[in-house]
């Protein structure tokens, strides 16, 4: 699409056809594509995705793959196949599906490896909550597209290693005097002090991001199970109480008064740092709403929906550039004081995107609908590479792109912008 054809913020309250017609016309016609072109490595033996992918589109065919990337590939596709009834998507969600089955599951303690090298050799064999969660998020997605578009037998296999991973976490990662996950447990599920998810977290026993994740992966079990698989009622009733639990852990111990979610705990929920993510912020708020909406809990929803909207007001208030339209980063302290990021890290400007209009369908306020258009015009002139195609993966403060930082690869795939404009194209019913 061409930067000329940016859309102008209206003063009412809603968003036009102009507005979808944007959205499904970077999805189907850049994000699907560039990744269906360039993420996979077919060699023979190294089956799988690459590690990394650089600002300039070239593979690193060497380096380890991660099953949080693979498996938001897996989630990726077969979502799209489903909203979208067309079979052809499945192609690059069998692929995904085959890789987790032969290289990351761990056959002899169950749950899948947290990263692998090209050949399948076990890379980090722990079992970091944080990539279990997107594995069950990809497989029960899989699951369902598999079930309603080809009725083959994998529909069954893929909902039943899903099932696996829920009650693995539910054994091994849950916190039943507490509440919540742990970060990770060793190979064999036993206890380890090696916690931390990625060099720029803390290593910690509890961190918002990873409970945040085990919450939206269950949400989509339990939607997927009670659409596709609604025979399951001892598997639905076991998976509502813990997706319920995770909702009331979220608002009472990961809220902070302020409205901003803590980033990492100890075992009792008292907070390490007073780092603020704007990004995870506004994600937290339409997926604390979407767990509650499939449940079908009126109570539950009627208790959390005024926090949802007060966190979703927050982020509007302190973490969005009004004047550019665009999510910031972090707020950080150091010795001098508080920090802000300005980075415009994709996810984040993504995530922007589904909190605000979540937060405009559940109040009318035309301040959401409008942030959420000026968020996308964001993305339209400046996410977007218009010459190698998906989204950069940083823009500076100054416009920007960041070309040292990957274009995709174990972390940036096609899950967040894509599920984004899966999102707004499903709520609004314009996918034809």
């Amino acid at each position: 699409m061409s930067t000329e054809n940016i859309l102008k913020p209206e003063k009412t309250n809603s968003l036009d056809t102009g507005f979808y017609k944007s959205v499904k016309d970077e999805l189907l016609n850049d994000i699907l594509p560039f990744w269906e072109k360039h993420s996979r490595d077919t060699r023979s033996g190294c089956e799988g995705f690459y590690g990394s992918i650089n600002s300039s589109g070239i593979p690193d065919a060497e380096l380890p793959r991660s099953i949080v990337m693979t498996s938001r590939f897996l989630w990726t596709y077969s979502a799209a196949a489903r909203q979208f009834k067309n079979p052809s998507f499945l192609d690059m969600a069998d692929f995904a599906y085959r890789t987790i089955v032969s290289k990351y599951w761990d056959s002899q303690n169950g749950g899948v490896y947290w990263s692998v090298l090209p050949d399948g050799t076990p890379c980090v064999s722990k079992k970091q909550i944080y990539g279990e969660a997107f594995c069950c998020y990809g497989l029960s997605e899989y699951a369902a597209a598999v079930k309603e578009l080809r009725q083959d037998e994998l529909s069954e296999e893929a909902m039943n290693y899903a099932l696996d991973l829920f009650n693995l976490l539910e054994e091994h990662a849950r916190d039943y005097e507490e509440g919540g996950y742990l970060e990770a447990c060793a190979q064999d599920w036993s206890p380890t002090d090696d916690m931390i998810l990625s060099p720029k977290d803390m290593n910690c026993p509890k961190s918002m991001n990873t409970n945040l994740h085990v919450m939206e992966a269950y949400t989509n079990l339990y939607r997927n199970l009670l659409q596709v698989f609604p025979d399951a009622k001892s598997l639905l009733k076991e998976a509502g109480e813990a997706l319920t639990s995770l909702v009331e852990i979220t608002c009472r111990k990961i809220l902070q008064p302020d409205a901003h979610l803590g980033m990492f705990f100890d075992m009792k929920w008292t907070p390490l740092s007073d780092e603020i993510s704007y990004g995870h912020d506004i994600e937290a708020s339409w997926l604390l709403w979407e767990a509650a909406c499939e449940l079908q809990n009126e109570e539950l929803q009627s208790q959390i929906k005024d926090t949802v909207i007060k966190v979703a007001e927050v982020a509007l208030s302190e973490g969005f550039d009004q004047e550019n339209g665009c999510m910031e980063n972090f707020l950080i302290s150091t010795p001098q004081g508080k920090k802000r990021d300005r980075t415009r890290v994709w996810w984040n400007q993504a995530e922007a995107m589904n909190g605000f209009y979540n937060a405009w369908e559940m109040t009318g306020d035309a301040k959401y609908s409008n942030a959420c258009l000026k968020q996308w015009n964001w993305i339209l002139k400046h996410q977007i590479d218009r010459e190698n195609g998906e989204w950069w993966n940083e823009i500076d403060e100054n416009g920007k792109p960041v070309l040292t930082e990957d274009k995709g690869g174990n972390w940036k795939t096609s899950y967040h912008n894509g599920r984004t404009c899966l999102e707004l194209l499903r709520r609004s019913g314009c996918n034809s």
